[in-house]
């Protein structure tokens, strides 16, 4: 998991930080290019910077390789927001490191369940894969969404 030596760390970030911004970018892109408009849930800059939401970026040799976010959408229930790590470092571990630093954030807080949307498409099975070896199971919509073929939404509860 390292690279020339170099250790991953999570830390929390500014949405807007230029390095930030340009993983950020490239999320948008990939929805643009998988998923039709009203199927597009993503959070702007100013979502991600809004009181509910603590947003992290993880790091690895001084470059930001990831980032993802924790949303309190209710008393005890958050959501995980834009989870995402950039295409060269795929397949490391690195986004199975973020989200078990946003699990381990959400049992912080004493949020008892944890829940998501992400892409029905074949673009989102390796996160969907992801997501259900940490306990992540199929669900119905939460909070405001709603039923969506080009949504797969999960949860799980935080002991």
């Amino acid at each position: 998991m390292s690279e020339a030596g170099a250790m991953p760390h999570i830390r929390p970030d500014d949405p807007a930080r230029p390095e930030v911004r340009v993983l950020r970018e490239a999320h948008l892109e990939d929805m643009v290019a998988t998923s039709p408009p009203e199927s597009r849930h993503a959070l702007d800059v100013d979502g991600l910077r809004a009181a509910d939401v603590s947003f992290y970026s993880l790091q690895l040799g001084g470059a930001v390789v990831g980032c993802g976010a924790l949303r309190v959408i209710a008393p005890g229930h958050g959501e995980l927001k834009s989870m995402r790590t950039v295409e060269t470092h795929r397949g490391r571990g690195l986004a199975a490191r973020m989200l078990v630093h946003l699990v381990e954030e959400a049992r912080r807080r004493a949020l008892r369940r944890l829940s998501l949307e992400t892409g029905s498409q074949a673009f989102f099975a390796p996160a969907r894969r992801l997501y259900a070896r940490h306990g992540f199971e199929v669900c119905g919509p939460f909070g405001s969404y709603v039923e969506d073929p080009n949504s797969v939404f999960m949860t799980r509860t935080i002991s």
